[in-house]
């Protein structure tokens, strides 16, 4: 996992204003992203990322453990650079956009690792098919924003998820089934 916690966030953070508990961000997807990749026959990494997603974050600095995070992803946003895989991603034999338009992840426990951590577990759902998954979340930043000059958070979030869990197994064990989730953000307090 990269690690860019410096003394300087962690200050920020313990030198952040303390806001009333809890309070609402929003994304700026501008800079933003949400990205997998996945090992192909030992030979590649390949990865691509969701183009269309919300998400409602809820941010409780005093107790962090009351904070909350939900995704809502289109699944037919999906896209690895490449048209003809998308196109069977996207097909029956994976993701099945057609009947399953939505990918969802919603919290249900935030625990405070350290002030620069976080692990956040909660369900993820695909196809209709919910399973437990577990983000380990570095808080890159949390304070003033430098330009917007109003409360923000920076986070760098991973999870692993197995894609046979969710009716995904074609090619295994030869195309691997973990596959690296990776959502990088910025977000501002909600007004």
């Amino acid at each position: 996992m990269f690690r860019f916690a410096t003394t300087a966030v962690v200050l920020s953070m313990m030198s952040a204003p303390v806001l009333a508990a809890p309070v609402s961000y929003e994304f700026d997807k501008s800079h933003s992203n949400l990205s997998f990749s996945y090992n192909h026959l030992g030979y590649s990494i390949t990865d691509g990322r969701f183009d269309d997603w919300d998400a409602t974050l809820t941010i409780d600095a005093e107790v962090p453990e009351s904070s909350s995070v939900e995704f809502v992803i289109a699944a037919d946003s999906l896209d690895t650079f490449w048209d003809a895989r998308d196109e069977h991603f996207k097909s029956a034999d994976f993701f099945d956009v057609e009947n399953y338009p939505e990918i969802a992840f919603t919290s249900t426990e935030v625990k405070k690792l350290s002030d620069a951590e976080l692990e956040v577990t909660g369900d993820l759902t695909i196809k209709d098919i919910t399973k437990p998954a577990v983000l380990t979340v570095e808080v890159l930043s949390f304070g003033e924003h430098p330009m917007a000059e109003k409360q923000a958070a920076g986070f760098l979030m991973e999870a692993t998820v197995l894609r046979s869990d969710y009716g995904m197994d074609m090619y295994t064990p030869y195309i691997g089934d973990e596959v690296s989730v990776v959502f990088s953000g910025e977000a501002l307090i909600a007004e």
